[in-house]
């Protein structure tokens, strides 16, 4: 008697997710610590100087975090109302925000009283930030208006009113002190220049501007608004470079990396993109429990923090890298050790023994060698098989259909086997690569059970799901056919010196069931 052989199950080439150095770099970080603020975070911002402190503006608080504490080391709370976008001064020394009552309070990292307050905008201060002459600070209000202050006479310098909504976002050049940018709820972005009296160039985004930023040479611009984050040339007169839709909600908050070579922009739709500043494509993404209002990565992109609407801090750190522990091997065998008696080949007067190899067959091959065909179907119907490896169902199927014997494995079943065959075969068969097969099956199934049409609801209902399955895909390909030929007629109109090329090798299956099936019947109908 011949061994048995068992079912070959054909391996389907599946699309994974490309492995990448970004895709290992980003992945680089420990399990994230979630924090719990008062409110939602609107703004977190890194201490340019080491130890790396982090300010995180939440309610009416503004709490100061050690790189790997989960509690706050520092508070500042004298704040009647909310506080906003707290932003550190460039040698670490100075806090600056912004409030709901209107005022900018100034603070010392080392005190808990504010320094200085600035009073001057009627309505609530979002943006505030700092010169890179450290000596003045820039503010945006909901007022309509952008101020610049000088932080030694606590005096308002100049007062822009060239907005015509809330100004929510800023930012200020590192290579000119003079120059800061705000972006409003009027779709546009201005750069002003503190030597003039009204700003320098104005960019049209074309949605309500959450978040802009500049790149550390001061030559490109980012903002984000909308779904769409636009890239500009400020150095051509804030000339469009890229626009990039790669979110479905509102881009809330943009960063850039240590290097400045990937931005990161954070979304309402829970999902942080990555883009390379040099293709623009995004590299990686994050996915997050909620909506996303505020992101900061530390300097060497050690930490990454997150800031959620409700309230809660996502904190990421770096794994350590692993280092080299030197021990003491034991010695290992010799190469020769290895390969004695590799090449050693018998003699006439030898006599082999082979050690037998034994072969484990599953349940569904043990009842096809038993010839159970009926219980080798069931058997690859269970849950764990037919949801996540219906390649092998189909495959005994398949298996079944070639020794003659899959009709009668279909017939003689109750209500609930046939609902399970039926919704399986209507989830499938639109998968190319099961179609052929499941074809035949449904075609089987309708023949056997077509008498009994009528005496059970569950069972009428699959069959209509299966009918419009069907229906569809073939309508479906019809409609991929017309294209194929409205190609073939472009392509001869515009290849006319060359020989014509025909699209031949366009994998597609055309649905074509028996004259005698009932589907045929009920689709003329």
């Amino acid at each position: 008697m011949a061994t048995y052989k068992p079912v070959v199950v054909q391996a389907f080439p599946r699309l994974g997710e490309r492995i990448t150095q970004d895709t290992l770099y980003w992945r680089g970080y420990k399990t994230p610590v979630q924090i719990k603020e008062f409110g939602a975070v609107n703004k977190i911002d890194f201490s340019p100087v080491s130890p790396y402190n982090y300010a995180v503006t939440a309610s009416s608080r503004i709490h100061i975090y050690g790189r790997y504490s989960q509690e706050p080391i520092k508070t500042f709370s004298r704040f009647k109302d909310a506080a906003y976008g707290a932003t550190y001064r460039d040698d670490g020394n100075l806090l600056v925000a912004g409030s709901e009552e209107g005022s900018i309070r100034l603070f010392d990292i080392s005190g808990r009283a504010p320094l200085r307050q600035f009073d001057g905008h009627a309505k609530p201060v979002h943006v505030v930030g700092f010169l890179s002459d450290k000596y003045r600070i820039f503010s945006g209000a909901d007022d309509y208006s952008s101020n610049l202050w000088d932080i030694p006479s606590a005096t308002e310098i100049v007062s822009y009113s060239e907005h015509n909504d809330y100004v929510r976002c800023g930012c200020a050049s590192k290579v000119n002190a003079d120059v800061f940018i705000t972006g409003s709820y009027d779709h546009t972005v201005k750069l002003f220049d503190a030597r003039r009296k009204s700003s320098v160039m104005t960019i049209e985004h074309g949605h309500p501007v959450e978040s802009v930023l500049l790149f550390p040479s001061g030559g490109l611009l980012v903002s984000a608004g909308g779904r769409y984050v636009k890239v500009w040339d400020v150095l051509k007169g804030g000339q469009l470079l890229v626009s990039l839709k790669n979110h479905h909600k509102t881009v809330t908050c943009l960063c850039l990396n240590s290097s400045g070579q990937r931005l990161l922009s954070g979304s309402l739709d829970r999902h942080v993109k990555i883009y390379s500043t040099t293709s623009y494509k995004v590299v990686h993404s994050f996915s997050y429990a909620t909506s996303i209002l505020s992101l900061a990565l530390s300097p060497e992109d050690e930490t990454i923090v997150i800031g959620m609407t409700n309230g809660v801090l996502n904190v990421k750190h770096r794994k350590p890298e692993e280092r080299k522990v030197k021990s003491q091997k034991k010695r290992q065998p010799t190469y020769r050790t290895y390969v004695k008696g590799r090449t050693y080949m018998p003699k006439q007067e030898d006599f082999c023994v082979s050690k037998p190899v034994k072969r484990v067959l599953r349940k569904y091959d043990k009842l096809l060698k038993s010839f159970q065909s009926s219980k080798a179907l069931d058997a690859v119907l269970e849950p764990p098989i037919r949801l996540y490896s219906p390649e092998v169902t189909v495959a005994v199927m398949q298996e079944l259909h070639r020794r003659g014997t899959l009709r009668s494995a279909l017939a003689g079943r109750d209500e609930k086997q046939v609902n399970l065959l039926l919704t399986f075969v209507a989830r499938r068969v639109i998968e190319p690569r099961f179609t052929s097969v499941l074809v035949t099956v449904a075609d089987i199934i309708t023949d056997i059970y077509q008498p009994v049409v009528g005496q059970s609801a569950i069972v009428d209902r699959q069959f209509l799901r299966l009918q419009e399955a069907i229906g569809k895909e073939i309508d479906y390909q019809e409609e991929l056919l017309e294209v194929l030929g409205m190609m073939d007629a472009l392509f001869a109109t515009f290849t006319k010196k060359r020989p014509h090329v025909h699209l031949t090798k366009l994998d597609y299956t055309v649905f074509s069931l028996p004259a005698s099936s009932p589907f045929q019947t009920s689709m003329k109908s």
